[in-house]
């Protein structure tokens, strides 16, 4: 398979890298930065450079940028690419590009779109903290626009051919909404509560639960906040219902209740406890 890559970042490279490391295809690849495609020449990220030529040859472009940068970098491959060859994205929200993908099939109908993301990554950003092993065992989340079930079919054995765990076929909307509590509201939480002054003396009194809580403080924030803004109506629902319940802790504290402090506690170590089992089945 003949891959082009737009994005050489963290995620956009270390596609390139387990691409090529498990020999599963050539992989083109194209930035914004002259630099950053020079260094993933260099670490075997990318066989060479992704341009007009080497385009028609693609039978996958995967578009690994900011949602609000899709349109125009597809724009830009679109008249060049081969029928039946499929545009994929990694952007971290599906709504506004799905939409934009069914825009596009309508002037390009031999062309296969499909919204991609994989549930992968790490609180370092940038072609510096590419790896080959990024996606081992990871889900693959991936939504048809506008494709064939073959192409659908070769995706998915593509993706488990790299090393995904799984293959998981959903909708813009259902990812949105999910993704809103299960990424970005996570990233908030670590983030706000990294602000507390005592983060600033921690050291030799914190073990898992700190690295845990705090591992994705660390982020992008630019691309962060506008993932956040443009997914706004599923993540705030998500924080003020967070807002809400720490009020419940907070007020038996206050009160010192400890019946009422237990009770919360026990609630939600039974909803972990139900939900891992469900997952075990």
């Amino acid at each position: 398979m003949k891959i082009g890559i737009v994005g050489l970042g963290l995620m956009g490279a270390s596609f390139g890298r387990t691409v090529r490391a498990k020999e599963k295809g050539t992989v083109y690849g194209a930035d914004i930065s002259e630099d950053t495609i020079l260094k993933a020449e260099l670490i075997g990220a990318i066989d060479g450079v992704l341009d007009v030529k080497t385009a028609s040859e693609i039978d996958l472009l995967v578009i690994s940028v900011y949602p609000r940068d899709f349109r125009k970098v597809a724009e830009s491959y679109l008249p060049y690419m081969k029928k039946g060859s499929v545009v994929l994205d990694f952007c971290g929200i599906k709504r506004t590009v799905c939409e934009e993908m069914k825009e596009l099939s309508a002037s390009y109908p031999d062309i296969n779109f499909v919204g991609g993301h994989p549930m992968a990554g790490r609180e370092y950003s940038g072609i510096d903290h590419s790896v080959t092993t990024l996606f081992e065992r990871a889900s693959m989340l991936m939504i048809p626009v506008r494709t064939d079930i073959f192409a659908e079919e070769k995706l998915k054995a593509f993706f488990l051919s790299l090393g995904f765990g799984s293959v998981v076929f959903t909708t813009a909307e259902t990812h949105d909404e999910i993704i809103s509590f299960t990424s970005q509201l996570c990233h908030i939480v670590s983030n706000a509560f990294i602000k507390s002054p005592v983060a600033q003396e921690h050291h030799g009194f914190s073990a898992g639960s700190y690295r845990d809580l705090t591992r994705v403080a660390r982020l992008h924030p630019k691309m962060w906040s506008q993932l956040m803004i443009d997914n706004k109506d599923k993540l705030k629902p998500e924080l003020d219902l967070l807002i809400e319940n720490l009020k419940k802790y907070s007020d038996a504290l206050g009160k010192s209740d400890e019946k009422a402090l237990e009770n919360l506690l026990a609630e939600g170590n039974d909803l972990k406890l139900k939900i891992d089992a469900r997952r075990n089945k």
